[in-house]
């Protein structure tokens, strides 16, 4: 097992970072595409560049620009681009996985001021770990939950045993022939988080998992983080799972 348990944030380098989240006078910075440097992969207008704010010692980060619509979202995105964005995202993270450079390799996306995220412009990180193994971190029974809907290798759920506490959606895919269905129930739950959930929310995280010879990715709706969890790493999980799930049935026809 590694060693290795934190990683270091530069804090010179995260103060030169732009906040475009709630400072509408900063210029986008993934706007400016004639003006981005460092570009790895191109495909329409997703994006896949080495990370120019490098905030986290001993990885390689970069930084996948989804789109070339500033204001836009996830759960907004026509199939088409929804298809090609999760295709695009899925194949670069798993060249980075496989290159053998890394201890471990994270993909995941922050949207929305309380999400941990500066720039509002939408997009995903995939980092490369050289020290840390996160799925050390990770249990199977994170991503295990009451089943809304399933389709082939996908399974979508509620999470019963939610790593943070209260609502967290998974998506698993068991074969990537399936990768378009895992997309589809990314973005409803995406949708649901940001229309239609009880408590009006405006942020978001998505990561992405290997676990058990499949992938995983956990949707969490972003709140204030509960005291309990910050002090104590105790999760709670809501009373109203089943209501939850049968809600979300409901509004989408599942």
């Amino acid at each position: 097992m590694s060693q290795f348990t934190h990683l270091e944030f530069l804090q010179n380098i995260g103060s030169q970072k732009p906040k475009t989240i709630n400072n509408h006078e900063t210029q986008c910075p993934f706007c400016q595409v004639d003006q981005l440097e460092n570009i790895l992969a191109q495909q329409d207008t997703i994006i896949l560049l080495k990370n120019k704010y490098a905030t986290l010692k001993d990885t390689f980060q970069t930084v996948l620009i989804e789109t070339d619509q500033c204001q836009s979202d996830l759960s907004l995105y026509t199939k088409e681009h929804l298809y090609q964005l999760i295709d695009f995202g899925v194949h670069h993270w798993l060249e980075m996985v496989n290159s053998g450079k890394y201890t471990s390799v994270i993909f995941f996306k922050n949207h929305g001021p309380l999400s941990g995220g500066t720039i509002r412009h939408p997009h995903m990180q995939i980092v490369g770990l050289r020290n840390i193994n996160y799925q050390h971190n990770i249990n199977k029974a994170d991503f295990m939950g009451i089943e809304i809907a399933s389709q082939s290798s996908v399974e979508f759920n509620l999470s019963n045993k939610p790593r943070m506490g209260f609502f967290e959606y998974n998506v698993l895919l068991h074969d990537l022939k399936d990768l378009q269905i895992m997309a589809d129930y990314i973005q409803l739950a995406v949708h649901y988080i940001l229309h239609h959930s009880h408590f009006k929310c405006e942020s978001y995280n998505l990561f992405f998992y290997q676990i058990d010879g499949q992938i995983a990715c956990k949707i969490i709706p972003r709140y204030i983080t509960p005291p309990l969890f910050v002090g104590y790493s105790i999760p709670q999980v809501a009373s109203n799972l089943d209501e939850i799930v049968d809600r979300i049935k409901s509004i989408y026809k599942l």
